[in-house]
């Protein structure tokens, strides 16, 4: 008889069912966790709107997830009920990129949540090379946290590479108030930024990202008065949303010889000025995801208070995930990243 799990599962455009699923079987290689925190990410609520060919209905979404071991296989590394973090892309391991570092590029890469089942349930199977150890004093709803600020870390670390000045004589902006903006903003303060101005039009986003110790403003009131405080531009330019509008704000807003990182796909097209790109030899990035070594660090961040008190989360039950979902839609929660508790 198939045992069966609770799951949050997509079942069609702005539309989910909190139902009964088959529990999952590890394979070979592949642990058994159990969640404990799972994030809401801008990508499964792209996938909530029907706005993604990837993600086919039903399907379990989720893949920012924290939990505990269940079973393995007996090369299993982890002990049975040890915490960990998922690492939420599979793959190959042999190719060129994956020995390279940049395991991202992986041209077989599958993310959990996108071709097969997520973290929007009580358990997942996942290859075990996939986890990674939750250091002591983390909470899991913090420590699920490590995906989004894994994505935050990588594009900066590429953006710093390319900027002309090291970080601390930089200015930055950071488009977007969601996790992973706001994460990109504490790390930017943390890595000794000159200063640092986010741009959000929510008014409760900003006022979640005002207590966590950035300088807000919305864009659409106020864009004057912050671009004059900019001296010229910024030096760097995280564009964590992703949409034409925004990709006209990234442009415009940063400085000749300037970086923009290109996180968010809000929407895939659209036009934008490569005139000023090209003529102010302006950087831009594409960024995807991150890499095992993004992964760490940023867990490592969190863990040592380097990016605060992370007292922005939200945390609600796994059951009340589709009004989650209509909450984040509507705008009606300041949090910068809702936690799904099974």
């Amino acid at each position: 008889m198939t045992s069966t799990m609770k799951a949050l599962v997509y079942t069609g455009t702005q539309q989910t069912q909190f139902r009964d699923e088959p529990a999952p079987e590890p394979g070979s290689g592949e642990a058994l966790v159990g969640i404990e925190a799972v994030g809401i990410c801008g990508s499964d609520m792209h996938a909530w709107h029907g706005h993604d060919p990837r993600r086919v209905p039903p399907m379990i979404l989720g893949h920012e997830a924290c939990g505990t071991v269940l079973e393995g296989s007996s090369a299993l590394q982890f002990k049975r009920g040890e915490r960990v973090v998922l690492n939420p892309l599979i793959t190959c391991g042999v190719c060129g990129y994956c020995q390279g570092g940049r395991s991202n590029l992986c041209p077989s890469r599958e993310l959990i949540g996108m071709g097969r089942p997520g973290a929007f349930a009580e358990r997942i199977a996942v290859p075990e090379r996939n986890l990674i150890p939750v250091p002591e004093g983390l909470a899991p709803a913090e420590a699920a946290l490590t995906e989004p600020c894994a994505t935050a870390w990588h594009a900066l670390v590429l953006a710093a590479r390319a900027c002309w000045r090291p970080v601390p004589e930089c200015r930055a902006l950071v488009i977007g108030g969601g996790s992973v903006g706001l994460l990109g903003g504490l790390i930017l303060q943390a890595w000794g930024a000159r200063h640092v101005l986010l741009a959000e039009t929510n008014r409760l986003r900003r006022r979640t990202a005002d207590a966590a110790g950035l300088e807000t403003f919305d864009p659409l009131a106020d864009r004057e008065a912050k671009a004059s405080d900019s001296a010229g531009g910024f030096d760097l330019v995280l564009d964590a949303v992703g949409s034409t509008a925004t990709r006209a704000s990234a442009i415009s807003s940063v400085r000749p010889g300037g970086v923009i990182a290109h996180v968010g796909l809000q929407n895939w097209a659209g036009e934008f000025d490569a005139r000023t790109l090209t003529l102010s030899e302006i950087t831009l990035i594409g960024i995807y995801t991150y890499t095992d070594a993004d992964l760490r660090a940023s867990l490592t961040a969190l863990h040592d208070g380097r990016l605060g008190s992370l007292e922005w989360i939200e945390k609600r039950p796994l059951a009340e995930g589709a009004q989650a979902f209509d909450d984040l839609n509507a705008g009606r929660t300041a949090a910068a990243k809702v936690i799904l508790t099974p």
